[in-house]
């Protein structure tokens, strides 16, 4: 008799409370495989997306072997790309419905923090050679410090040829670094201080050489050298760095992480993870009833300011082409008013090292499938977007009926700091719009860590907002 009552009350509590669950208890063996499969061809994506630059070039790609035409061209389909000055691409796939009863938008950001090269940036101090930095977006200094580097980016000359560099990945490539203090010298200079004061910004300075040209008389000639050696191999010159866009990024592949494989390590995962995910989802969504659009955007890590940003008028820009295409007589802002959205970004997953920073009932967790964050902002909800209730009750059912393993989340406890994503932005055009994506470990760091099942779950979330149905 006890007995049976226990079970009655383990079914009552099964039914009535949330129980987290990882999504490898959930899952069978052919999920478990093509979660695997997915791990390798997003490993790849990373590898070869490290800039913004690069990953509107490989997008471009990869949408054009699927049969996805320029939409500034005269050609005609239902699927279409536009690559705005190389640094962002929106993807859209015609629906059934028309464009007046709203859009399906997954809206991720393809920028991710590092460090950008400044307009003047090689010198020379005790005959080495070095190279100036402003760092890019939200990161711990200290992190860059001592470790190989790469560089990537483009040089635009002045007769408006182009050079495009990507130097520290191959094997056989030479690397960068940014030199660290010895522990035995540290003491007051670093260990002394808060972080904040011990590692200075006008310090993370790129090593780039130590070879001289000339003679002991010739001045710089360490710069000198690099400066023939940047001749000779690109044809630049150092007033070409004023027109060039060169980046700092953490030299290497994403790499399996931990003995079982279970784990991606690697740069850029914020917020590249959604990028792909967004991508594999519009790519693998069949006849859906409403137009979808992946939008890609530069600019999140340093607040969206900018042409290339959520900030921009690129979304209404797209609306009013594809409503010329589809020979549609109804008003941009009526159709965004009328559509649902993604805010397609990461969130931070608990630490258990450092509990005491997060609220562990409403803490994103690893392996426990996409996050739904209802609002992001700090405290006091400031600077977000707060997802309505009704919003929110349809993507759950969208994702329950999909088999989406989802998790809700929030950012950190109340008054320990927070964070900002683009879903405010395009909350102004009168959207529906919500923040869903990848728990990650290490956020903002050159190594960070998730989980291949969160991964996957995320692409299935964003695979089944395409094509869900209307009300």
């Amino acid at each position: 008799m006890k007995g049976r009552k226990k079970d009655e009350w383990e079914q009552l509590r099964d039914r009535l409370m949330v129980t987290p669950r990882l999504v490898w208890d959930l899952v069978d063996q052919p999920t478990r495989e093509a979660i695997m499969a997915y791990g390798e061809r997003y490993k790849t994506f990373l590898d070869l997306a490290k800039t913004e630059r690069e990953g509107v070039t490989e997008v471009e790609r990869l949408v054009q072997k699927r049969g996805f035409v320029d939409l500034n061209s005269k050609s005609r389909g239902p699927k279409s790309y536009y690559n705005y000055k190389g640094k962002t691409i929106v993807l859209t796939l015609q629906g059934r419905r028309p464009l007046m009863d709203g859009l399906r938008l997954v809206a991720a950001h393809i920028d991710s923090p590092r460090l950008d090269l400044k307009q003047y940036p090689l010198y020379e101090d005790t005959d080495l050679a070095f190279l100036k930095t402003h760092y890019y977006g939200g990161i711990k200094k200290y992190q860059w410090l001592a470790r190989p580097l790469a560089l990537h980016g483009v040089i635009l000359k002045a007769d408006g040829s182009r050079v495009e560099l990507k130097v520290g990945e191959d094997p056989a490539d030479p690397v960068f670094t940014v030199c660290d203090l010895l522990p035995h010298l540290a003491r007051k200079t670093q260990m002394d201080k808060k972080v904040t004061d011990a590692f200075e910004g006008e310090k993370l300075n790129v090593l780039a050489g130590s070879l001289p040209l000339g003679d002991k008389d010739t001045k710089e000639r360490v710069k000198l050298y690099l400066l023939k050696f940047l001749e000779d191999r690109y044809g630049i010159r150092e007033e070409d760095f004023v027109s060039a866009e060169l980046e700092v990024v953490p030299a290497g592949p994403a790499r399996d992480l931990g003995w079982d494989r279970s784990l991606v390590g690697g740069y850029g995962q914020d917020d590249r993870s959604c990028v792909y995910a967004a991508l594999e989802g519009l790519l693998t969504a069949q006849k859906p009833e409403y137009t979808c659009l992946a939008l890609f955007y530069d600019k999140e890590e340093v607040g969206s300011d900018g042409n290339t940003s959520a900030r921009s008028c690129l979304l209404e820009e797209i609306v009013e082409l594809l409503l010329e295409r589809q020979k549609e007589k109804a008003a941009g802002r009526r159709v965004l008013m009328a559509s649902r959205a993604i805010s397609a970004d990461v969130t931070g997953a608990l630490d258990p090292d450092y509990p005491e920073v997060h609220e562990k009932r409403n803490a994103a967790r690893l392996g426990y499938g996409v996050s739904l964050t209802k609002f992001t902002g700090h405290g006091g909800k400031y600077s977000a977007n707060d997802a309505h209730a009704e919003y929110i009750a349809w993507l759950r059912r969208v994702f329950q009926e999909a088999g989406v393993i989802w998790q809700a989340s929030h950012l950190g406890k109340v008054d320990e700091g927070g964070g900002g994503t683009i879903a405010k932005y395009l909350a102004v055009h009168g959207l529906e719009i919500i923040d869903c994506g990848t728990p990650l470990l290490s956020m903002h760091s050159p190594f960070e860590v998730a989980s291949k099942a969160d991964l996957y779950m995320t692409f299935k979330a964003y695979q089944a907002f395409f094509t869900a149905p209307g009300e």
